[in-house]
């Protein structure tokens, strides 16, 4: 077994966490797995995987090993697609993830959009409300919002969003609109439970005004807490990607604007850099100018 084939052996026994289901990944025997895995570590002189009786989990060492095994083979496939023209022709899976409620607003529109124009491109999308380990969990885009950590990806930022209160027009006809913040206190608050900091509300340039407020109503969906605030019932908080339409429409009006906390970017993140196959850089392309033509994620200045 050539070096290569060991690395590609290494990432599929990674990746099912298995040897038995890794080997059929890769159409091998489990016994010619295995002894690529042994002959490897031996190679190395440091133990990559631990196992038990049901399944094999990464070492310290074999999770760093994994993101160069990851990058080498990721830069051996943009060369050859290169050379075989698939460097200029998408094709293959795109694995994408990004929050949920971004991802139902925003990257599925686009998305299904791309899929038309690259019939040869498939798709798949994890809508999930955590920062998602890109490399581990094999993704190839990740859409983020709020400030980034350092790390080897590469970042393309496509807009920004702030952190708005809102309520409806019959509800603030009702219940008065706040003027201040202490005035939150008199507010009826929909609040959500997917939040870390739901019952705490932080303004102003550096977020130096913090806010406790007593929640009437909690929920674990964002979008049901923005459907009881355009019902009547109270204000919430969210973000305003989240609440665009809804803003425009009359149908919610923000309040406190003047107190808000600075935006918050957001960034497609990608791990290939000048590199990336056809597939990630025909849709970060795709995907960039449609964010950032977007009124709600990129709004005019203020005359």
């Amino acid at each position: 077994m050539d070096r290569l084939q060991t690395l590609e052996v290494f990432v599929a026994v990674a990746d099912a966490e298995s040897f038995a289901a890794g080997s059929r990944v890769l159409g091998m025997s489990a016994p010619s797995v295995t002894r690529g895995i042994n002959a490897l570590e031996a190679r190395l002189g440091a133990r990559l995987f631990t196992r038990t009786t049901r399944r094999v989990r990464l070492t310290e060492i074999g999770e760093r090993y994994l993101a160069d095994a990851r990058r080498i083979l990721a830069e051996l496939q943009a060369a050859e697609d290169g050379v075989s023209g698939a460097a200029t022709r998408p094709t293959g899976v795109l694995r994408i993830t990004c929050p949920t409620e971004f991802g139902r607003i925003h990257v599925m529109p686009l998305l299904m959009e791309y899929l038309e124009h690259y019939p040869e491109m498939r798709a798949e999308v994890v809508m999930v409300d955590r920062v998602v380990n890109m490399i581990e969990e094999g993704f190839d885009i990740a859409v983020r919002i709020g400030s980034l950590p350092s790390s080897g990806l590469t970042a393309l930022r496509v807009g920004s969003v702030r952190r708005v209160v809102c309520g409806s027009p019959t509800y603030f006809a009702r219940e008065g609109m706040p003027a201040s913040l202490e005035a939150l206190a008199t507010q009826r608050v929909i609040a959500s439970s997917t939040l870390s900091n739901g019952r705490e509300w932080r303004f102003g340039r550096e977020g130096e005004h913090s806010v406790r407020v007593s929640p009437r109503l909690t929920m674990s969906s964002i979008a049901a807490c923005i459907e009881a605030a355009r019902s009547g019932w109270g204000i919430t908080r969210v973000l305003s990607y989240q609440v665009g339409e809804d803003l425009a429409a009359g149908r919610l009006q923000a309040v406190l604007e003047a107190l808000e906390p600075p935006p918050l970017p957001i960034h497609l993140l990608h791990s290939e850099g000048r590199g990336a196959v056809a597939k990630v850089r025909t849709f970060l392309d795709f995907a960039a100018e449609r964010l950032r033509a977007d009124p709600v994620l990129n709004p005019a200045p203020s005359a």
